[in-house]
């Protein structure tokens, strides 16, 4: 059983000189590593992995093909910022590979945590010597996989998964008492900027989690594009998150005064504070109706966009 240390009780100091000692015994006098996606959580677990560590830490960008415009250079770009290099890796072809012809929700996580822990980190972890993954997996990724609700791509030990004998390696996971409100404020208190304790959260399975359907390159596209505009309109309306899902049937809509079969994205924007509860937020019609426009006029192949209106639960805030 995880003892959960809520915001309230959080005492940021407190818990980060605790983390950086046991993370230092733990991995003595070997090397340890850890993927870094931009996302609160690995940019939190990133800092705290070299505030203990300093360079017995390799910290790694997966390009997986799932990111966001730009993602790779820009979060790499803020880490150097804060003295702390951030080697790229191209693993787009081996992800693309592994999600071909899936579109079962699971089958798809599975995938992308079998091709991340299995071929592309494992291989990582070999070349390096390190013995010991550093990850910044949440409580609220725990409950949500032990629930059955969903399988977070970083939970193991909850399934009875070894990953030193899964994997060939420990895994290390100095955040798994907070939630995401209290990661946000060990962020803060590390010295991450508030372009990146601040962010949106980002799911692990990256874009590949906002397509209903198989994954391919050219639906990455569409939903790539539309998240721009999604995030670009809706950044200042407080939200907790925000994002484009794109949908697998073709809808029927018009164009120039003919019939044109088109895709349909739906939008999601959540007022929440720790993830385990959201609600919908209250847009007014006259931001829906500029965003649909928005998406239509930018995005390719888009005839039809709608809001979700639905609480978590029933629906949880990503849509696969």
């Amino acid at each position: 059983m995880i003892r959960e240390i809520s915001a309230k009780e959080l005492d940021t100091k407190k818990f980060i000189e605790e983390k950086v000692k046991e993370i230092k015994i733990t991995v003595g006098d070997g090397i340890a590593i850890n993927a870094l996606s931009g996302g609160v959580d690995s940019s939190t677990v990133t800092m705290l992995g070299h505030k203990a560590l300093g360079k017995q830490l390799r910290t790694v960008f997966i390009q997986n093909g799932l990111m966001r415009e730009g993602e790779p250079e820009k979060v790499a770009g803020f880490f150097r910022k804060l003295g702390i290099d951030i080697e790229i890796i191209d693993a787009q072809k081996e992800f693309l590979a592994a999600l071909k012809g899936i579109t079962d929700p699971e089958e798809k996580r599975e995938a992308i945590t079998q091709t991340f822990y299995k071929k592309v980190f494992g291989k990582l972890v070999k070349e390096s010597g390190a013995k010991f993954l550093l990850q910044g997996t949440i409580l609220t990724d725990v409950d949500e996989t032990v629930a059955g609700i969903k399988r977070q791509h970083n939970v193991f030990a909850q399934l009875g998964i070894d990953p030193q004998k899964a994997f060939g390696y420990q895994i290390i996971e100095p955040l798994i008492q907070l939630r995401k409100d209290g990661v946000r404020m060990t962020g803060k208190a590390l010295g991450l900027p508030e372009e990146l304790f601040a962010r949106i959260p980002f799911p692990g399975p990256a874009l590949a989690a906002r397509i209903i359907g198989e994954v391919t390159a050219g639906r990455l596209e569409t939903v790539r594009k539309a998240t721009m505009v999604v995030e670009r309109m809706l950044s200042d309306k407080g939200a907790f998150q925000y994002m484009a899902i794109l949908h697998e049937d073709r809808v029927t809509g018009m164009r120039n005064g003919k019939r044109d079969f088109g895709q349909q994205i739906e939008v999601r924007c959540w007022d929440s504070i720790d993830a385990r509860t959201a609600s919908p937020t209250r847009l007014s019609f006259d931001i829906l109706e500029k965003l649909a426009a928005e998406i239509i006029k930018e995005v390719p192949g888009i005839v039809s966009v709608t809001y979700n209106i639905t609480t978590k639960p029933p629906s949880t805030i990503e849509a696969v």
